[in-house]
């Protein structure tokens, strides 16, 4: 029996409708929440550097335009000076579409890399996602909570090209009922540090405090098996909490079990057969 369709799935016009409405709910929650979102942007950073990362912005993606990659270097340049020495004080939550806003060719946003139904596309103000993954991996690595997560690894969708992270640990993003938030419930002050380069997306998580913490993020069990003639990207993900007066791991959580059908050639991958 054929599976009937969503109403967002019908037509483009549709899906745009339903995009609105999921807008629109966001919006009015926002309007009725009690949550204290982070707006303050001093220009004195925090002492203590808490984590820090920088990803490579043009990456070589299967078989995508390389000029979708340039302008995505644009919109994360524009991006990234609205979350730039961002404060976030306790009890105060991040929201990055809060931040950013509404992108729009009006603001100077491009046409960029986006992920429509799985597959590469393009649209103004493509390449967002690689903001939140970025402000994800180092929140991952503090005291912070995050309050809103979107998965986006159902699908591997391209190979791996110098892999700094594991996969798994990305974001999903679109504006704004898909966000990305994180809260404060520490009794210190967090600031990030974002900027872009010629070649790279930057960021700094710091403090005013140093952390009694660390964390690593560690992949175990990474394998591709065939399934039903596709094949899957399997593993897990880890999240270990340092004790840094003498180095030792006092908790190892699973944050992550990958289970992605591959959308890519491939040849010359080990894959196991599985039943």
């Amino acid at each position: 029996m054929k599976q009937r369709k969503l109403f967002c799935e019908i037509c483009p016009l549709t899906y745009r409708i339903s995009e609105e409405k999921g807008i629109c709910i966001r919006n009015i929650k926002n309007l009725v929440s009690k949550e204290k979102f982070a707006k303050n942007r001093p220009e004195k950073k925090l002492k203590y550097i808490i984590f820090s990362h920088d990803s490579m912005i043009r990456r070589k993606l299967g078989n995508v335009n390389m000029q979708l990659q340039d302008n995505k270097a644009v919109n994360l340049g524009i991006a990234a000076k609205k979350i730039d020495h961002i404060l976030i004080r306790p009890g105060e939550t991040f929201s990055l579409w809060g931040l950013v806003g509404r992108v729009s060719k009006r603001k100077g946003y491009l046409e960029g890399l986006t992920i429509e139904g799985n597959q590469p596309s393009s649209g103004i103000g493509g390449g967002m996602c690689q903001m939140s993954n970025l402000i994800h991996w180092m929140i991952l690595h503090s005291d912070l909570d995050i309050t809103e997560h979107h998965h986006h690894d159902r699908f591997d969708l391209f190979p791996d090209f110098n892999r700094k992270v594991p996969f798994g640990t990305g974001t999903s993003i679109s504006y704004n009922y898909l966000d990305y938030r994180f809260k404060n419930n520490t009794d210190r002050l967090y600031q990030l540090i974002i900027y872009t380069t010629d070649e790279y997306l930057c960021g700094e998580l710091r403090s005013n405090k140093p952390q009694q913490y660390e964390y690593r993020i560690v992949a175990e069990n990474e394998y591709f098996s065939r399934e039903g003639g596709e094949v899957y990207r399997n593993g897990e993900v880890y999240r270990e909490k340092i004790d840094t007066a003498n180095g030792t791991c006092i908790e190892k959580v699973l944050i992550r079990r990958n289970h992605a059908k591959t959308c890519y050639d491939t040849t010359g991958l080990e894959i196991r057969e599985e039943a």
